[in-house]
């Protein structure tokens, strides 16, 4: 940038802070990929010398058991570090004690929100005197309208569409004096006056931090567009409305997220055996057979394996439709022992592990909760990661997969179309297999082209996997998404600001 503006970054979840950063350098909070994405924001911004600081809840029982887990000698190295005053840590009972951050949404949720937007209202943000500020999420939806009337330039980031209705009344009482910028906030009908609203007029917290903010970006070009389009019926209007209005105004833009660094097959401590592009194919075959022996699969390398790496929630994540298809693909493919291996939590967990129960799949199909060494070696052994979610902010899983030369499954939706491109032999592009239409039969087909694509010459599949890791290992890239994050920061920092439209 041409010159060192001070950013604040309001990141409710946080997976690390970059060495250099102060004691806390170790400290971990993460439901999500908001986590992942504001490390890797800050660690960028940190190494190319920006004046970049960082708010956050001080979760002060998670931190303590991050440091705990550290090595002695490593936990000494970081005491020895000079505490850097450009992290924030937002102080409240209400998160001091907590184990777990914002994953669930519910009430004690937004009461852990609303404590962690008063103290960056009211302390962090007097103390840093940001030139911009960067929010995230509905968790600090509040904090654009009061940067609007300070006259700070606000960005906000929309990683999903969850939000949280409230009256002012009720902010109020968390001891945000919600009057000095009520008239920027987004209320479910049109606001007369203060005194009315107060009580009766509830705000909504992502429409209120898509309606304040400057500039608005969402996690993928494609799901900006679903969004402004309202291609999802599920999108509140107002959301879509504010959305779309940001858009035609020039204020709003898709930034792809991009995987941590960690997930890396030539330096992977996780994995049984590491490998790059070009010694992929014998150290999957490894890989695959320690997975097997793991989960109590049918031992083969050969064997194609398609690995569910996210979230088993049928709201999203398209896992019914794989549940629904899953006795048929399992048993026309039963002679190229075609299997499954599915490592992730949620409410649709337990029909695989009846389905594979109920016609004695127990080899061919494993369910294993979450764990992120697993999930890791899934990555390396697998063949194909399964994406056909019904929408998709952006997805991490996908590009994971291509960097572990593990080709992606997945419908054309929101960062899945911005990083999915469907296998094209010929012209020697694509890297993945993808179906346009949300249903079963889409999947399936999806699913027999992964498996045409097994059937192929080993040289043949062997040379199409190396390009996708090489490119992916490009493209995927920290350094890219923190570009054009500070592409847009100057952007902001040269247009004057106004009231909104």
């Amino acid at each position: 940038m041409a010159r060192n503006p001070r950013i604040l970054i309001v990141t409710p979840e946080i997976t690390y802070l970059p060495p250099g950063m102060g004691n806390m350098a170790n400290l971990s909070a993460k439901a999500g990929g908001l986590a992942d994405v504001s490390a890797s924001l800050v660690q960028c911004l940190f190494n190319r010398g920006a004046d970049v600081h960082v708010a956050l809840p001080h979760f002060r029982r998670i931190f303590r058991i991050e440091s705990a887990q550290l090595q002695d000698t490593e936990l000494r190295m970081y005491k020895k570090l000079i505490p850097d005053s450009r992290i924030h840590l937002a102080q409240d009972r209400a998160f001091f004690y907590s184990d777990r951050i914002y994953g669930s949404y519910h009430a004690g949720g937004t009461s852990t929100a609303l404590a962690f937007q008063r103290e960056v209202i009211n302390n962090i943000v007097p103390r840093v005197q940001p030139d911009l500020i960067h929010c995230n999420d509905w968790m600090t939806g509040l904090v654009p309208a009061m940067a609007r009337r300070m006259g700070i330039g606000c960005l906000f980031t929309l990683h999903n569409i969850h939000t949280q209705r409230l009256t002012l009344a009720q902010i109020e009482d968390k001891g945000i004096d919600a009057a000095e910028f009520w008239d920027y906030l987004f209320y479910s009908w049109p606001p007369h006056n203060y005194e009315e609203s107060r009580t009766g007029n509830p705000v909504d917290l992502l429409a209120s931090g898509i309606f304040a903010a400057h500039f608005i970006n969402t996690v993928s070009p494609t799901f900006l567009d679903e969004i402004a389009e309202g291609r999802h019926g599920f999108i509140p209007e107002n959301v879509r409305y504010e959305v779309a209005q940001k858009k035609a105004a020039g204020c709003a833009c898709g930034i792809l997220n991009a995987p941590d660094p960690a997930f890396n097959p030539g330096s992977d401590p996780l994995i049984a055996v590491r490998y790059e592009a070009d010694t992929h194919a014998q150290a999957k075959r490894q890989n695959k057979t320690a997975l097997q022996q793991r989960l109590g699969l049918l031992p083969d390398a050969s064997a194609p394996l398609f690995f569910w790496p996210s979230r088993l929630d049928p709201t999203q994540k398209g896992c019914t439709l794989l549940t629904d298809i899953l006795y048929e693909v399992v048993s026309t493919y039963w002679a190229a022992n075609l299997q499954l291996a599915v490592v992730a939590n949620g409410a649709h967990q337990r029909y695989f592990r009846e389905i594979a129960r109920f016609h004695d799949f127990l080899d061919r199909v494993a369910v294993h909760d979450f764990d992120e060494p697993l999930s890791h070696q899934g990555y390396a052994a697998a063949d194909f990661v399964l994406m056909p979610s019904l929408f998709e902010p952006c997805g991490l899983p996908q590009m994971i997969g291509c960097l572990y030369g593990t080709l992606p499954v997945a419908h054309d939706t929101g960062g899945l179309h911005d990083t999915v491109r469907h296998l094209d032999l010929a012209a020697n592009t694509g890297n993945g297999f993808v179906f346009r239409d949300y249903d079963t039969g889409g999947l399936r087909w999806a699913i027999d082209e992964a498996m045409a694509f097994h059937g192929l010459p080993a040289e043949t599949r062997a040379a199409q996997v190396a390009r996708v890791m090489k490119e992916s290992a490009a493209t995927f890239t920290h350094d890219r998404t923190a570009k054009e994050y500070v592409t847009l920061y100057e952007r902001m920092l040269e247009r004057p600001l106004i009231n909104p439209y």
